[in-house]
């Protein structure tokens, strides 16, 4: 596969993508070299690294806990103490080695410690492929509140090794996937089209599917790195999305969902909305709802729910004077930005997100 050409880095893959990796290693004068994993990746995916990597840097390896949960400033702070004590400065290099909360994390890390040093992403999960690797959002959650701080800045490397997936259970295969229909609904019908049967699907056709997404969101952030206007696009299903997710983490007598299982919801719930407010074809509502409820779990909402995912709503970063800004959908493959939303049309999406389910 060809590299993809992002806003100054280059997102490389497989075999050659390791070959550009030691190439930009050997080019600078790193002093130390430090790998942030958390525990499944060092196990799984650390030692395939360490074996490719061509250097007499010395390096050391950085491990966090896994999971949303450990996504926090606290997490960060710990990272920067282990950074300190291992004597790292402004010329180090840091790789991380993992899914979205460990390139989000460690972006973060390296671009604050000691007012920035050098970062490459390894991305082990598909989510994180597809999502993460693109765009240079890093940042940690506030509590259960999604990515409310961080700074865009872009890694010198994005490195995509697909036999990574092979360690992926499969909930997080399907997690990953989420973004890639999200990619097919804002920004192309064909490709959206090709998910609409994944019983024949090979590891060729998932390679390639992984690279055209990506292309996808790629062009989107060139044409718009800051998220002043189209980029916001890429947050459809995210606003009614991120609000389940961090309320499900939350509470404690709702099922923890993966941040692809809340976005199926969230691009659910926006399509009706589109139906309704933005003129999505009935049938193509009716295609998309199948389409992810088949392919994820339903999840049960009482009214109470409801009502504190709306009050959640108001800390989504979209918003502009205290009001609350959707992204929705004219049809499939062509979004429309900056739309407000009536809460009882909301109500109304949730409804029939359950009748869905009956």
């Amino acid at each position: 596969m060809q590299p993809i050409i992002a806003a100054n880095y280059e997102i490389v893959f497989n075999t050659t993508g390791y070959q550009k990796l030691n190439t930009l290693i050997q080019a600078n004068t790193y002093t130390k070299i430090f790998i942030i994993v958390d525990s499944n990746t060092q196990e799984l995916c650390l030692p395939s690294l360490l074996n490719a990597l061509e250097t007499t840097v010395v390096i050391e390896v950085i491990e966090i806990e896994p999971g949303e949960t450990n996504k926090t400033i606290e997490t960060c702070s710990g990272v920067w103490d282990a950074l300190a004590a291992l004597d790292a400065d402004r010329k180090g290099l840091i790789i991380n080695l993992g899914g979205g909360v460990v390139t989000d994390l460690g972006g973060f890390v390296a671009s604050t410690f000691k007012r920035g040093m050098d970062f490459i992403n390894i991305p082990t999960s598909l989510l994180s492929m597809v999502d993460a690797s693109v765009g240079g959002k890093t940042g940690v959650d506030l509590g259960t509140l999604k990515n409310l701080i961080g700074i865009i800045n872009n890694p010198q490397l994005v490195l995509i090794d697909t036999s990574f997936l092979a360690t992926l259970p499969k909930n997080e295969m399907r997690s990953g996937l989420a973004e890639m229909y999200k990619h097919g609904l804002i920004a192309s019908q064909e490709y959206w089209e090709q998910f609409s049967d994944l019983t024949t699907m090979t590891t060729d056709d998932l390679n390639q599917l992984i690279y055209d997404s990506i292309i996808i969101k790629n062009n989107v952030v060139l044409e718009d790195p800051t998220e002043q206007n189209i980029r916001k696009m890429l947050n459809y299903g995210h606003t009614l999305g991120h609000a389940i997710e961090s309320y499900c983490l939350s509470n404690s007598k709702k099922q923890t969902l993966l941040h692809g299982e809340a976005i199926a919801i969230g691009m659910i719930l926006e399509s009706y909305l589109s139906n309704k407010q933005t003129g999505l074809p009935q049938e193509q509502l009716e295609n998309i709802s199948t389409i992810l409820s088949n392919m994820y779990d339903p999840v049960s909402f009482s009214k109470d729910d409801i009502h504190q995912i709306i009050e959640l709503l108001k800390y989504d970063k979209k918003n502009t004077n205290g009001k609350v800004k959707f992204v929705l959908l004219k049809e499939i493959g062509i979004g429309v930005i900056d739309q407000e939303i009536p809460n009882d049309l909301i109500h109304q999406s949730f409804e029939y997100y359950s009748n869905l389910n009956i």
